[in-house]
């Protein structure tokens, strides 16, 4: 899985990233159901059960926490982001960053784009610190982690990753107020089309269902 973080320059292709509510927590359980063992093992730091999985979606707090996430045509969640916030009010100033892709969309960069969105809205939201915690094998999200200049700090078979992040200024408030816009956008017009060619299918299948109807009457 290769990644290339684009915290500090502009991506060549636009990827929609959009900010994920309780009506998307369905999709948030299907995607992350989706991954396999060992990348369950790599985003949770164990290998998550389908039951574990479905607790950890029933208690994000959307509220609270920041979840953003990449769809495809289809619908389907590929990517994912899930940005903390600290609880603890001497730590209000830090977040933590996971993050996962499905096997089929990886070596596009999907992890680091969501990188960077999480880090500008934490910066938007006054965070000066951002934490990753991984397993030290987990190769791609260390690497996402460096390329963004973050400290990484490695104990046994986990590894922290800590990035210290600039105020924010009014071009990342005014860049994440657009990226938002334009994702939304993108999202309903991914419904719509999927909508037409739902119809489509359900008008072809019926089609099809009348014609046999029709071959198998008695003439």
């Amino acid at each position: 899985m290769e990644e290339t973080s684009t915290l500090n320059q502009s991506p060549s292709v636009s990827v929609p990233i959009r900010s994920l509510g309780p009506n998307h927590r369905a999709r948030i359980l299907s995607h992350l159901r989706g991954l396999h063992s060992h990348d369950r093992y790599l985003r949770f730091g164990f290998a998550a059960s389908d039951d574990q999985i479905a607790r950890y979606v029933e208690r994000l707090n959307f509220d609270v926490d920041e979840v953003f996430g990449i769809y495809n045509r289809r619908l389907e969640l590929i990517a994912m982001a899930h940005l903390a916030f600290s609880a603890d009010h001497d730590l209000s100033a830090c977040a933590e960053f996971g993050v996962s892709v499905s096997k089929s969309a990886r070596g596009r960069g999907y992890g680091a784009r969501l990188f960077d969105r999480a880090a500008m809205h934490a910066r938007n939201e006054g965070v000066s610190r951002m934490f990753i915690h991984a397993l030290s094998e987990n190769a791609a999200m260390l690497k996402i982690a460096r390329n963004a200049g973050a400290i990484v700090e490695r104990d046994g078979s986990e590894s922290e990753a800590h990035l210290y992040l600039p105020p924010a200024t009014l071009d990342t408030r005014l860049t994440e107020m657009v990226a938002e816009q334009m994702a939304q956008t993108d999202y309903h017009i991914k419904v719509q089309v999927k909508q037409f060619w739902d119809l489509l299918a359900g008008i072809q299948t019926l089609r099809r269902d009348v014609q046999q109807a029709d071959r198998s009457s008695p003439k």
